[in-house]
């Protein structure tokens, strides 16, 4: 049973003193979009009947088809603590449906739901814990952003040499208060870098609590001051920032991965879920790592991994398996990073996963050395990395029919149009660091 009814909705807007209400959605590329409506409209979008133009959304549809309809996902409901306590903002997450009411085949959500189904027909559901990096950086006098910190704090300090803890404070307040169970908040490697991590939970709603806690976070700094970036390598020379993905696999409310009888306490499922997301990892890179800046975190020596192995701890491989076992054991992804549209990293995450388990594939060896150490060695040795550049990522993506299938036939040619758009205005630029390197020498 879900956690509202239309005249619940009803009752709380009208007893909160509810004004305006967001009818929040997000395109393919991970931008939240919404259309604002007032308290009196609130019935109209209770019944499916708030259009808006999709042809002004990039990747969505033509000019001469634009009608699409917002269906709002009434567990989604909550209020926005953050903004006035009179005359009251909420929200409500909505999927994309055809003018016929059939789901729209770009919307990302309907992408997710879709590998969620056919997780279903297995008897499977599909939890995930994210953990998301951010920093938090000073405006200049006219606010706009710069990438100072005025912080000399590293991992897990704390104040006064953490400058942003208030504020990392503020956000998990105010994330409790919408219904987050926040795990965990601290200080990252870098100076301003963050990190707050919250439950697992199933994927779908774990991908619209990503949505919100980046608009959270993004709000609450700005209210105090900062500029909040979920950009993957900010800053040169210091570690980027990534969203590790914790999964796992529940088949009649226990954990599929977990297995007592070996060694490593893992079942069978688990270790071709591990063998499902090496084997496509390539392939999906484009979408769990989809900006030209990116790839300048996948780099040795700044704490990504770069190269395809897993490991039981090592959290140099790019595949971990943390400590906890029972209902915890999960397989944690360290790759992805938070610019990413969460519906869609999940969903080809899932889709690989599931190759691995309908194919019984079977990973490599397990690897417990220090990867970053011995990058070149890896390479010699024939061991894959992931793609170097954002051009790259594209061509495997293209490559690869499983991440395509999983995508849908429209996504996928409205990803790669837009993402090899992105690389060509990226490769025609002339940088400060070409400058500075060749003006006066050549």
């Amino acid at each position: 049973m879900g956690r509202y009814t239309k005249e619940e909705i009803l009752r709380l807007v009208r007893e909160e003193d509810i004004q305006f209400i967001r009818m929040q959605f997000t395109d393919i590329f991970g931008q939240m979009k919404n259309v604002a409506i007032t308290a009196s409209q609130i019935e109209k979008a209770l019944d499916n009947q708030i259009m808006m133009d999709g042809s002004s959304i990039e990747g969505f549809v033509r000019i001469e088809e634009s009608d699409q309809y917002l269906w709002p996902d009434l567990d989604t409901f909550a209020i926005l603590p953050w903004r006035p306590q009179y005359g009251k903002v909420a929200r409500l997450i909505c999927d994309v449906h055809n003018p016929d009411g059939t789901p729209f085949v770009g919307d990302p959500r309907g992408v997710l739901k879709r590998a969620l189904a056919r997780a279903g027909e297995l008897g499977l559901t599909f939890n995930v814990g994210p953990e998301l990096e951010f920093f938090l950086f000073q405006t200049d006098e006219d606010g706009n952003p710069t990438t100072k910190t005025s912080d000399e704090a590293g991992y897990f300090d704390l104040g006064p040499l953490d400058h942003g803890e208030s504020t990392r404070r503020e956000i998990c307040l105010c994330l409790e208060e919408m219904g987050f169970e926040i795990e965990a908040s601290h200080h990252e490697v870098a100076q301003g870098q963050h990190e707050i991590d919250f439950k697992y939970t199933e994927a779908l709603q774990a991908a619209d609590n990503i949505m919100t806690f980046k608009l959270a976070v993004k709000t609450l700094a700005q209210k105090n001051g900062l500029h909040a970036t979920f950009m993957p390598k900010p800053v040169h020379g210091t570690a980027g920032s990534g969203m590790h993905v914790n999964m796992s696999l529940f088949r009649d409310g226990q954990n599929a991965f977990f297995d007592a009888a070996d060694p490593r306490n893992l079942s069978p499922m688990a270790y071709q879920f591990i063998a499902g997301l090496l084997e496509h990892v390539q392939g999906f890179c484009a979408v769990t790592n989809p900006l030209v800046n990116s790839y300048k975190r996948l780099v040795p020596g700044y704490e990504a991994p770069c190269h395809l192995a897993w490991s039981t701890g090592n959290r140099s491989a790019l595949i971990r398996i943390p400590t906890p076992r029972g209902d915890g054991t999960r397989v944690e992804l360290r790759s992805p990073d938070p610019s990413c549209n969460p519906y869609l990293a999940f969903a080809v995450c899932l889709a690989a996963g599931l190759d691995g388990i309908q194919r019984q594939l079977t990973p490599p060896a397990e690897s417990n050395e220090n990867l970053y150490a011995i990058a070149a060695d890896l390479e010699a040795q024939g061991v894959r990395r992931l793609p170097a550049s954002l051009e790259a990522a594209i061509h495997a993506l293209e490559a690869d029919c499983v991440v395509t299938a999983a995508l849908g036939s429209h996504v996928t040619e409205q990803y790669v149009t837009g993402k090899l758009r992105e690389w060509e205005e990226y490769r025609t630029q002339v940088t400060q660091w070409e400058l500075d390197r060749y003006l006066v020498t050549c």
